[in-house]
């Protein structure tokens, strides 16, 4: 595939249309290994806490019988070992559902994924209601065992949150390979290395299961893309899994089949979780209601069939057109606070000067009486710059030779490094430019933000370009004739939390060359909600780096922060905008290096030539 990242036009497929496809898949998955036959011939009764009973008959040639519920139907089935465990897999004939079961031979104790596609799941209230795709597959777990007459087992598998922070390279027996990173209790970052060709990593809701100290079972649905699901039982000592995965592609081809593969753990970031946490209770299901006064408490609320945590941005997005976003602009631009325009709550007071917010770096008065001019590569923009006072400098670009005054704000990001922001003058659509400039080696880069993109105008857009900057006098700069900061992949594999504020944390898994994904932290420090966006990478100097990402089909905002990993602190600018307006603002964190992975190597054309 080569789509922009969250840009996926996948067809609403229909419910017939689905059933259709479905009713090729009824005599079983295929799998490019043999399947195996240790269930060939067997009766097996599973009881599932909160669940169905399932009553089995595997007959020879794939064959199964399953009476649930007083009913009773034939299908084909699917079948992989690993260790002393098997999983087969089934669909129930007609019915656009089938079940992933998965039985530990030595305890007899069984997990079982219910699957379902044609949902009709409602999500959201009001006018921002709206249905599932049919096309998305759900999944339901239940816990339970094998009955073989005798007493019912006291523990069960369950939930875990001991996969949080692994990350594992997988290639499967059909070629396939996926770099999955475990950042989170409910989702998974992941990277289809032979299926994308611009590497760019995705977040996929996503359970963990443990079976035992040395297995672990997991699945993840693509909900906001193409809706498959992925489901595998995985052994970590050998780093191995059999799975299967499930629903339609984006070419609307369904895909089912088992499949097994080989891993490579290619990192481990910290736990953050209180020692006594053991993630046995997924984020998705809410707390207990406490108990009342005197009395007995109340049951737990259950959370509905289906229930998982999933960012969902596009489907409540209000998109705006270009010419509907500068109107907005012209009502009403806030630029470091300063609020001009024509609409109401506009020329409103400028805050306190001085510090930034939070955990942001002091603003500085690095660029306070110098001049200079910035001029940029390959037939970019030249601009001189004159600074006489904090906050307040005089621009022109020379291509209209017009002196601008802007407000900006300005960080000593490294030692005579500045890094500063300010919007465009009359621009249309609205731009600013966040622009770090070495006054020791001479070097500029901008990174050139505006309103828009092909798909909303109410996106950012950006690029980055590299130039020299220019000085006279005492304090004269040689620009460089060939040296220039550069685009990098130093930061891929890292992971930072950024502290913005003592009350606000997220964490950065810088996963791919061109993308990242954020995780939200829940109340007791687990890593929980997760989502991801293109990004670019500069170098700046040794541990310091540009970092911006752009909330493409999500919020549609853009941070650009400059990173000295030196300091474990970041500075910068936000930059977004709707029918509020358009803002420009400063952001700032501190960092904690939390871990890393070793991916690197496994992007880029080196890679798919070897």
């Amino acid at each position: 595939m080569r789509i922009p990242m969250h840009r996926f036009q996948y067809t609403k497929l229909t419910k017939d249309q689905i059933a259709t496809k479905l009713k090729t898949a009824e005599g079983g998955p295929k799998s490019a290994s043999p399947f195996s036959n240790v269930l060939n011939g067997k009766t097996l009764k599973i009881v599932t806490n909160d669940g169905p009973t399932l009553e089995y008959r595997f007959a020879a040639n794939k064959r199964l019988t399953l009476t649930e519920g007083g009913k009773q139907v034939t299908a084909g089935y699917g079948e992989l070992t690993l260790n002393q465990r098997v999983f087969f897999s089934h669909l129930i004939p007609g019915e656009q559902k089938g079940y992933n079961v998965f039985i530990d031979q030595k305890t007899n104790l069984a997990t079982v994924f219910e699957v379902w596609t044609s949902s009709g799941i409602k999500q959201g209230a009001g006018a921002n209601e709206f249905t599932l795709d049919d096309r998305e597959v759900q999944r339901q777990i239940y816990f339970g065992y094998v009955d073989s007459g005798k007493a019912a087992p006291e523990k069960l598998h369950h939930y875990t949150n001991r996969m949080t922070g692994k990350g594992i390279h997988w290639t499967q027996d059909t070629g396939i390979e996926t770099l999955e990173l475990y950042a989170s209790v409910a989702n998974t970052n992941f990277v289809e290395l032979t299926r994308h060709i611009d590497d760019l990593s995705y977040v996929s809701t996503s359970d963990y299961v443990l079976a035992d100290d040395r297995t672990v079972i997991y699945n993840r649905t693509e909900c906001e893309f193409s809706g498959i699901h992925t489901c595998f039982v995985a052994d970590l000592y050998s780093v191995k899994q059999v799975g299967v995965r499930f629903g339609f592609n984006d070419k609307d081809e369904l895909e089912y089949y088992m499949f097994k593969g080989d891993g490579e753990v290619v990192g481990q970031l910290a736990y953050l979780e209180n020692f006594d946490d053991h993630g046995i209770r997924p984020m998705f299901a809410p707390a207990p209601r406490p108990a009342p006064v005197g009395g007995p408490a109340p049951a737990p609320v259950l959370p509905a069939k289906g229930a998982r945590t999933t960012y969902r941005p596009v489907r409540t997005f209000a998109h705006m057109t270009d010419e509907e976003v500068h109107h907005a602009a012209i009502q009403r631009t806030s630029v470091f606070g300063v609020v001009t325009g024509t609409g109401a709550g506009a020329a409103q007071p400028a805050p306190p000067q001085g510090l930034g917010t939070g955990n942001n770096l002091p603003f500085s008065d690095i660029l306070v009486g110098k001049e200079f001019t910035l001029r940029f590569d390959n037939g970019g923009p030249v601009r001189d710059y004159r600074i006489k006072e904090m906050f307040k400098l005089q621009y022109r670009d020379r291509s209209d030779n017009v002196w601008h005054d802007a407000d900006y704000r300005a960080y000593e990001g490294d030692d005579n490094l500045a890094w500063f922001g300010h919007m465009i003058a009359d621009s249309k659509p609205r731009a600013s430019v966040q622009v770090a400039v070495d006054f020791t080696n001479g070097l500029a880069t901008s990174i050139e933000s505006h309103m828009g993109t092909p798909y909303y105008g109410n996106e950012t857009s950006y690029r980055a370009i590299f130039g020299v900057a220019e000085m006279a006098g005492p304090s004269s700069l040689e620009a460089p004739l060939y040296v220039r900061h550069q685009l990098t992949d130093e930061l891929v594999g890292h992971a930072f939390s950024w502290s913005y504020s003592d009350q606000t944390t997220s964490m950065h898994i810088y996963s791919s060359p061109h993308s990242m994904s954020w995780v939200i932290f829940t109340g007791a420090q687990a890593l929980g909600a997760e989502w991801c966006s293109p990004c670019v990478y500069v170098k700046l100097r040794p541990g310091v780096y540009i970092f911006c990402q752009n909330e493409e089909a999500c919020n549609g905002a853009q941070m650009i922060e400059l990173l000295n990993t030196k300091a474990s602190h970041d500075c910068g600018f936000t930059y977004n905008g709707g029918a509020r307006g358009v803002s420009l603002g400063v952001t700032g964190a501190i960092g904690r290096h939390i871990g890393k992975f070793d991916i690197v190597g496994l992007y880029g054309p080196k890679r798919r030539n070897a």
